[in-house]
């Protein structure tokens, strides 16, 4: 588990829950086990993750703001509320279209 988790239950406002910084993404781990894991990001305008891979299923969820996700020749306008499903070993980015903030649930199979 975490150190960021406690063994009792809590209740984390998600988008209150990690700043923005200027020019910067910023990560925060929420859950790590071995079934997945839960990730808070917020990225600055223009700010982004280069092309890669994961082995696993993802789900972002945006938070706050506006992003392009490319999942393999497929660009994804999502906006605050939207989901987005990314395939395991499909080659996926992230770009700030304006700041946002993003939950990344990854999960493990």
């Amino acid at each position: 588990m975490s150190e960021n988790i406690k063994p009792e239950a809590i209740t984390v406002t998600l988008k209150d829950d990690i700043a923005y910084s200027n020019g910067s993404v910023v990560s925060k781990t929420l859950f790590d086990k071995k079934t997945g894991t839960l990730t808070l990001f917020s990225f600055d305008a223009g700010q982004g993750l280069s092309e890669h891979t994961a082995p696993f299923d993802a789900v972002v969820q945006i938070l706050d703001g506006e992003a392009a996700l490319t999942v393999g020749s497929k660009v994804i306008k999502a906006e605050s509320g939207q989901l987005v499903i990314m395939p395991a070993n499909i080659p996926h980015s992230v770009r700030a279209v304006t700041r946002f903030k993003m939950l990344l649930t990854m999960i493990r199979s």
